[in-house]
């Protein structure tokens, strides 16, 4: 057998990491060289592979040839990815939150893409093959399954406790934070806008005729739209609404397709890690950039108060608490909000209401490398509006 040609590194050790490392197995061309964690490695007894442990991204960047991003914490993803991009590495993600928040300053500095296999990177997928075939996208759909905006601590416990996974990625993808997340991130990086603050949302229990109304709206607005639907027990995880020649139509309607002027394209699966090597591959054969955030977005996923919340009060985890979910919003529009993945150990100056969003005058931000991008992507987005 011939021995591995690449070298793979990995930012992460929680479900998607694990996961990930196990199923390496059946890529023998690549082999596993660091995982970086910030924990103490002889902690980490669970983890599949422990001798390749590492506090270090340095040593994580040097052993590799390309790195696979998956911490889900915006603050750390920034720092490791500003290391691997200034080492010439290429980088592979499945981080939603820390393209939103920072993708963009990356833009111009190296090879930073979102691999297929969670939402974004399947519409992604979705997206170049239906352009391929011709159409015209005018809906990017997201489909969830159960929506709790505020949902109390012993369910989410319990949840938690049962898929196995953090209590944090229960509740922002319990509470809607996850999905407002993706389709931002959707919106930025395939050159879609979304309808409003929030997106439009809500329960549908069709979602061919949800989605011709989507597609309706976006077709008197002049530009695509990035959305979602909540529709228990739907088979269907993402899907494209979108036109397509009139010479095409009758063809379309005998594929099942419906007489038009829309036609929604579905997609089932959404295998998270086991799909990453795809794009991992593309990148290592110059394939180059399935979806980053692109260099102009317009949407960013800004924090709203939960709760009462008193002054002084510190938001310990900027993803799935308690404190705070996340909605999108048009950047141009919500000049000095503080994008949510920024929020870790946040103090609040004064008291919010239930309900208010969060800007800068109303809590302390830590610095980070994260931060000052955001600065610097925040007013480079408002010098091109004017």
């Amino acid at each position: 057998m011939e021995s591995p040609s690449h070298r793979i590194g990995v930012v992460g050790t929680g479900f998607i990491s694990k996961g990930f490392v196990k199923s390496l197995i059946h890529h023998p061309d690549y082999s596993l060289s660091r995982v970086l964690t910030r924990r103490d490695p002889s902690t980490c007894g669970e983890y599949p592979r422990r001798e390749v442990l590492t506090n270090s991204a340095e040593e994580l960047v040097e052993h590799s040839d390309i790195i696979f991003e998956c911490s889900g914490d915006v603050i750390h993803a920034t720092d490791v990815v500003d290391v691997a991009v200034r080492a010439g590495k290429p980088v592979v993600t499945m981080d939603s939150e820390f393209h939103v928040t920072t993708g963009t300053w990356f833009v111009d500095k190296g090879l930073v893409t979102e691999a297929e296999g969670d939402q974004p990177g399947c519409l992604a997928a979705l997206h170049e093959n239906v352009l391929q075939m011709g159409f015209r996208p005018l809906v990017l759909g997201n489909v969830k399954g159960f929506h709790d905006p505020n949902p109390g601590r012993e369910s989410m416990e319990m949840w938690s406790q049962k898929q196995r996974i953090s209590l944090e990625m229960v509740i922002a993808a319990t509470d809607g934070t996850k999905i407002q997340f993706e389709q931002a991130f959707v919106a930025n990086g395939l050159g879609a806008r979304i309808a409003q603050t929030g997106m439009i949302g809500g329960a549908s229990d069709d979602m061919y005729a949800s989605g011709h109304k989507l597609a309706a709206i976006a077709k008197e607005r002049g530009h695509p739209i990035s959305d979602y639907f909540v529709i228990g027990k739907s088979p269907y995880r993402v899907f494209i609404v979108g036109e397509h020649d009139e010479d095409q139509h009758e063809a379309l309607d005998y594929f099942k397709f419906g007489p038009g002027p829309y036609f929604l394209l579905p997609q089932t699966n959404i295998l998270c890690h086991l799909e990453v090597m795809k794009t991992v591959r593309r990148v290592m054969n110059g394939g180059g950039v399935l979806l980053n955030n692109s260099a102009t977005p317009t949407v960013s996923v800004g924090a709203v108060a939960k709760k009462d919340l008193p002054p002084g009060h510190i938001i310990r985890h900027a993803l799935g608490n308690f404190d705070i979910r996340g909605t999108s919003v048009e950047i141009a529009d919500h000049a000095g909000h503080v994008p949510m993945g920024l929020l870790n150990e946040a103090r609040l100056k004064h008291s919010l209401m239930e309900g208010q969003m969060i800007t800068f005058a109303d809590v302390d931000v830590p610095d980070s490398l994260a931060l000052r991008a955001w600065r610097d992507i925040e007013s480079g987005v408002h010098s091109v509006r004017r």
